[in-house]
């Protein structure tokens, strides 16, 4: 498995070295900060400030050269120079994935574990009430749009915070700007209680496909060949569903969501604009806003370095769900 994973990782870099190039191309071609600059700025600047701005942001170079200078930066760990001058974009964009990370790794953890169990549950009680009901809600968190269903939830949570007379769910940001008692425990708890609302909302977006995805699996599983001789043999059926079936139907749950991360993270934008996060989607929304090619460039790099982790991950996944899958 060693070799298939070091294979995957060769393959992966012309892969994202490709992704780069077809990312400044399209995001160079979107806006001109040069010319957002000049006709933007109060007073109007000079014809020098003009080009001395262009010159630092190498601008007035051809695409290809450009493209040459951000990439042989990034090797030195730098993001490429910023719009405004007083803006790191290396270091303002890992402290903002910091705070994207966790909410991520959160809503898919969540999703993933809703998803198993209520997939699993309606292929066991096929055309039940209960099959019937989160077949419904599936297709309701579905076709509900990513902001609108965290705008719900953060209506709800201020009503009932106006109810109780208390902070039960926060709302706004990802951190308590001041604490009473400033101690590690309190940093964590504070942080998990501005994490609920948001995690919810990211995660149930998702769990609808995947729960589906994971029911029509399991409902192919569970008619098939060899699950028919297990009951059989006279395995118990809590044997034969999570030890024979279950791992097998988990296969195809693996792949789309190891897909779906991009879609989580265009996601996880809208969520924390909502609940007014600093986090990397503010770091996009910033960057569109001041027109600031390398923080759209930097934002993407490490947007499709994330997709294409998740996916090595998930083809290993499947040599430890299904045994028959080698990798030798």
């Amino acid at each position: 498995m060693l070799a298939y994973a070091v294979r995957r990782i060769a393959v992966s870099i012309p892969v994202l070295l490709v992704s780069t190039f077809v990312g400044f191309v399209i995001t160079s071609l979107s806006g001109d900060p040069v010319k957002n600059f000049a006709t933007s700025a109060s007073p109007p600047p000079t014809q020098g400030a003009i080009d001395a701005y262009a010159r630092r942001l190498h601008w007035d170079e051809p695409l290809l050269e450009r493209y040459w200078i951000w990439l042989t930066g990034l090797f030195r760990g730098d993001f490429g120079p910023s719009v405004n001058p007083g803006r790191d974009l290396g270091a303002d964009m890992w402290t903002r994935f910091g705070v994207t990370l966790r909410l991520i790794t959160a809503a898919i953890v969540l999703a993933l574990i809703l998803a198993v169990v209520v997939g699993v549950i309606s292929a066991i009680r096929q055309y039940s009430k209960l099959d019937y009901t989160t077949t419904f809600l599936g297709f309701l968190f579905l076709a509900m749009p990513a902001f609108w269903l965290a705008v719900l939830l953060k209506e709800a949570g201020i009503w009932v915070n106006e109810q109780a007379g208390t902070t039960i769910f926060y709302t706004i940001g990802e951190h308590s700007p001041f604490l009473e008692v400033d101690t590690a425990w309190n940093r964590f708890t504070d942080t998990i209680g501005h994490m609920i609302l948001p995690t919810i909302s990211l995660a149930l977006i998702n769990f609808a496909s995947w729960s589906r995805y994971q029911r029509g699996s399991m409902l192919e599983v569970l008619n098939s060949d060899y699950i028919r001789l297990a009951r059989a043999k006279g395995l118990r059926p809590r044997t034969v569903l999570i030890r024979h079936a279950l791992r097998t139907a988990l296969i195809p749950l693996v792949t789309i969501s190891a897909i779906d991360v991009a879609q989580i993270m265009g996601g996880a934008v809208l969520t924390e604009t909502v609940f007014q996060w600093h986090g990397f989607g503010e770091f996009l929304v910033r960057s569109i806003n001041e027109v600031d090619v390398y923080g759209v460039l930097a934002w993407l790099l490490l947007a499709g370095t994330v997709v294409i982790v998740f996916n090595l991950v998930a083809d290993l996944l499947y040599a430890v769900l299904d045994p028959r899958i080698r990798y030798d």
